[in-house]
């Protein structure tokens, strides 16, 4: 490689934000011809998800649709009032379960009369997560926090925490059409391949255009801050983060460099494999801290979770976040053998090997 083509890929790499501002509350913004960026608050820390628009015929495919409350309807009232006042949403693709995207997938599908366009994994676990809140899976995630070393009121205050997952969406359209890994998508004039991969949810879907160098990378590649990868009592002993890991390596050698890449939350950025790297060095960081912290005398999760966010104070709802973020990072190290597990009264211990 000569020196100018290592000059032009380390511009490419170099991270780059081209919107210092996000849109307000009523304002849309055009990225490229017919790509159109919304943003729209929700009501914990992480406090905003962006919608993106791509033209699509004779209106545009929608990309996510919002937190599943009264404020996000009328966020989206106030857009369709103002500066998208007639646009028509032709369909809408969903990239995962979470209830900031798949929130208001029915009211969306209700107003435009238009398919739902999901991987069948997230419509299925959706469907899930709609109707979770049973006694049998409550007294499942009791004892899987207790397992990890919970207190009895640490844990009932956990599952008190973001179990009202119904309040949180609209109802979930009945019928969808799926998309899978590897297949083409014609949204308008563009074509894009659609990439799934595993960690932050079980088979989020990615969009990515080879000729407009466009990537909608959702929550798998963030601009500047990490996506929750994390285990839950319903498949306790999963390698989520593993699987995420394996994504994000698979993203670095089947995409280019000089993409803009459109992310779930936050702005749009240039420089994905800097990115990328960034997101894995950071997981990299946690495992050897609890490396350390195991290496002369077991310790639980619950005795992890200061160990790896000793920077944050946690309140309930992030603190069932790290929660399931330790055990995703323990899981991970078991499976690397970078850690041994062994129970003591009912409780889970970690030694480093």
């Amino acid at each position: 490689m000569n020196a100018k083509t290592d000059t032009a890929q380390s511009s490419a790499e170099a991270l780059r934000y081209p919107w210092d501002q996000h849109p307000g509350p009523e304002e849309v913004v055009e990225v490229r011809p017919g790509v159109l960026w919304a943003r729209l608050k929700l009501p914990f820390r992480l406090n905003h998800v962006n919608i993106y628009l791509l033209a699509d015929g004779d209106g545009y495919a929608m990309i996510d649709a919002g937190f599943g409350n009264e404020e996000t309807i009328e966020a989206w009232t106030r857009l369709f009032e103002g500066p998208l006042k007639g646009v028509n949403i032709t369909r809408l693709i969903v990239t995962h379960s979470h209830p900031d995207h798949v929130g208001l997938a029915g009211w969306i599908v209700d107003r435009f009369n238009c398919p739902l366009v999901m991987s069948q994994v997230e419509y299925l676990q959706s469907v899930y997560h709609q109707n979770r809140g049973t006694e049998e899976r409550r007294e499942a995630q009791r004892l899987f926090f207790r397992r990890h070393g919970m207190d009895e009121s640490l844990t009932e205050k956990l599952l008190g925490r973001g179990q009202d997952y119904l309040k949180r969406v609209s109802v979930l359209p009945p019928s969808y059409r799926r998309i899978s890994h590897g297949d083409e998508v014609v949204i308008g004039t563009r074509r894009f391949k659609v990439i799934t991969g595993g960690g932050h949810a079980l088979d989020q879907v990615m969009l990515y255009c080879a000729d407009d160098k466009l990537f909608l990378s959702a929550d798998q590649v963030l601009s500047k801050i990490s996506p929750n990868v994390s285990v839950w009592a319903v498949e306790p002993d999963q390698n989520s983060l593993g699987e995420y890991l394996a994504s994000l390596a698979s993203l670095t050698t089947t995409l280019p460099y000089d993409l803009l890449v459109l992310p779930g939350h936050g702005v749009p950025f240039y420089g994905l494999k800097t990115r990328i790297k960034q997101l894995a060095d950071h997981h990299e960081e946690r495992c050897s801290l609890i490396a350390e912290a195991c290496r002369e005398v077991p310790q639980t999760s619950r005795a992890l979770v200061p160990v790896v966010f000793n920077k944050h104070v946690l309140d309930e709802h992030q603190m069932g976040f790290a929660a399931g973020e330790l055990v995703a990072h323990v899981n991970y190290m078991i499976v690397e053998g970078r850690l041994t597990a062994e129970t003591k009264d009912g409780v889970l211990q970690f030694r480093t090997t």
